[in-house]
């Protein structure tokens, strides 16, 4: 089903390698809610040149602090002199650029290193778009997550904390590092409790079938909490892919080295499913070649 948002909101759908983006436009200035990922950057602010047109952008707002958000923050505050605005959990990470804690070593992915003006706390309310939103915790796939809720229009900005068809990865789970399960759960049933007529989701278009997706994602916490194993085969399945979307091709040789080097790999493999590097590496070509995200092209894994 089409959604209608309000005039005043734009919906930049960029696809898995990078977020989407939402411009809010406030007279004669815009807000951008998430930037992308780092290698799409200038693509980034080509489309917000040409959305924002003779405005001024003066605000970037994250949802939480993973790279497809967070990627094209530098080159978004050079290009348009924005402030931004990140969730006060990501400060101490952001602040001391700690790539381990903002997972861009864990999962071998890349950032550009930015300034954050201002922070954001559950409970905060912001103005962007001629409407008032508040912050609510939203934690599971990343612990600091925010999203915003306009109860006048009944709008959520889910962030990675509910898609039409799901939820981002639960790290947490996945490394050893903490409860996302238990967030992620906490966080659906607030959800649940908030009158939503429409989600503006972090990757895929608006929905409005609010039931039907929290049915779907509660189904997969259910899923997850009965098979480990299957929640580590998701986060590797999706973290390849995303890198595949980003290199193009993987060198089918060097593909066992990788999975064993990088922390994600490394350790949901351990943690869950206990493979040799050579029979993980088989499993998961097997698995996006299956599901037609990536094809064999010689000796190079090509994405599709």
């Amino acid at each position: 089903m089409s959604v209608r948002l309000p005039e005043t909101l734009q919906l930049l759908e960029r696809g898995w390698l990078s977020s989407n983006s939402i411009v809010a436009f406030d007279g004669g200035e815009a807000t951008v809610i998430d930037s992308g990922y780092c290698t799409q950057a200038p693509q980034t602010v080509a489309l917000l040149r040409e959305l924002v047109g003779a405005r001024r952008l003066s605000q970037l707002v994250n949802t939480h602090s993973h790279s497809d958000h967070i990627g094209g923050n530098a080159a978004v505050q050079r290009a348009f002199g924005c402030t931004i605005t990140i969730p006060a959990g990501m400060a101490r990470a952001v602040g001391e650029w700690d790539e381990d804690a903002l997972l861009l070593t864990t999962a071998a992915q890349a950032g550009e290193r930015f300034r954050a003006d201002r922070l954001i706390a559950p409970g905060d309310t912001l103005a962007m778009g001629g409407l008032e939103w508040q912050a609510l915790a939203a934690p599971g796939h990343d612990m600091d997550a925010l999203m915003f809720y306009n109860p006048d229009r009944r709008i959520l900005i889910s962030g990675d904390a509910l898609w039409r068809d799901g939820f981002g990865i639960l790290f947490a789970d996945v490394l050893g590092t903490g409860d996302g399960l238990g967030n992620a759960r906490a966080t659906l049933e607030a959800l649940a409790r908030l009158p939503v007529d429409v989600v503006i989701p972090g990757h895929g278009p608006a929905f409005v079938e609010v039931d039907d997706a929290l049915e779907r994602a509660f189904g997969r916490i259910r899923a997850f909490e009965e098979d480990g194993a299957r929640m580590a085969r998701n986060a590797i399945r999706a973290c390849i892919t995303f890198t595949l979307l980003d290199v193009r091709a993987i060198d089918l040789a060097e593909l066992p080295a990788h999975l064993a080097r990088v922390p994600l790999y490394r350790d949901a493999n351990a943690r869950f499913l206990g493979l040799a590097p050579d029979a993980l590496a088989d499993w998961l070509v097997a698995e996006l070649t299956r599901a037609g995200v990536a094809r064999r092209e010689g000796g190079r894994l090509v994405a599709a």
